[in-house]
């Protein structure tokens, strides 16, 4: 280039750091990106604190702790659905092949990576801060590609980014020395009192607060998430496991039910046989 490029730094390089890679790129939107690869020596692990949280993620409110705080989902896909949905009838009213055309795509892009940015940023504002509270953060093992199958949530649900949570909970835990516990999808966190550890036999989605029978009543999510952390301290305790075990496909019995039934030994079933629905924990 014959004159400098104006470049906006995201943040500014450490002091005393020399990089080793440096990748330029450009995004669909037509954004240039130069990235530097180095090492940080400010990022060193955080004080020791003996807090712990548990997490059940949601789509109502993209996150509850078991605290009882609400983390309200913002929905950015949804807040710009209609300038995405204006973009794209521009761009399908062009010319294949056209100038105009090529300017109505870095449109819709645009508008994509603008609803990525704003998800990417407060994801990464609300991990950080959980980080660097908490000691021991527990989630569940969430198979987000088998929940996409949903057809009536999918959009929801990729709109929320679990995923990318799950990833920047797991490296910045590693950098900041806290530790990280995933408890089993099976895990029956909404139908478990978290207070006589009694399991319901059924929990529609629809059901947002419910009675135990020890008189207990319970907010859906706040509960998942108390029976999380505790499942979860337990397995940073004793090194008692979670995760069901599979039995060998040679005997013919259902994998799910197995499954099931493992993920409730030594819990009182309230009635009936439990059967744990793998689409409990989206709402």
């Amino acid at each position: 280039m014959a004159e400098p490029l104006h470049i906006v730094w995201s943040r500014p390089l450490p002091e005393g750091a020399k990089p080793s890679t440096v990748t330029v790129s450009q995004d669909p939107a037509g954004r240039w990106f130069v990235s530097l690869l180095c090492e940080d020596p400010t990022v060193q692990p955080l004080p020791p604190t003996t807090a712990a949280i548990g997490i059940d993620a949601g789509l109502d409110n993209l996150l509850t702790l078991s605290t009882g705080e609400k983390i309200t989902n913002l929905r950015h896909e949804r807040r710009d659905r209609a300038r995405l949905a204006r973009a794209q009838r521009e761009l399908s009213r062009k010319a294949k092949g056209s100038a105009n055309r090529d300017k109505a795509r870095r449109k819709v892009a645009k508008v994509h990576a603008r609803i990525a940015d704003r998800r990417r940023d407060h994801l990464h504002k609300i991990t950080t801060r959980l980080v660097r509270e908490n000691q021991t953060i527990v989630i569940e093992d969430l198979t987000v590609r088998n929940l996409l199958k949903n057809h009536t949530l999918a959009r929801a649900i990729s709109d929320a980014a679990w995923r990318d949570f799950r990833s920047m909970l797991e490296y910045k835990a590693q950098w900041y020395g806290r530790k990280l516990i995933a408890v089993d999808r099976w895990f029956p966190s909404s139908k478990l009192c978290s207070t006589c550890r009694a399991v319901r036999d059924t929990m529609p989605l629809h059901v947002r607060t419910w009675t135990c029978d020890c008189g207990i009543n319970h907010d859906r999510d706040v509960n998942a998430a108390r029976n999380i952390l505790a499942a979860g301290l337990a397995v940073s305790a004793c090194g008692a496991g979670v995760s069901p075990q599979r039995e060998p496909s040679r005997t013919r019995r259902s994998v799910t039910k197995q499954e099931t039934r493992r993920a409730t030994v030594g819990i009182p079933v309230l009635s009936g046989r439990e059967d744990v629905n793998g689409t409990d924990h989206k709402g």
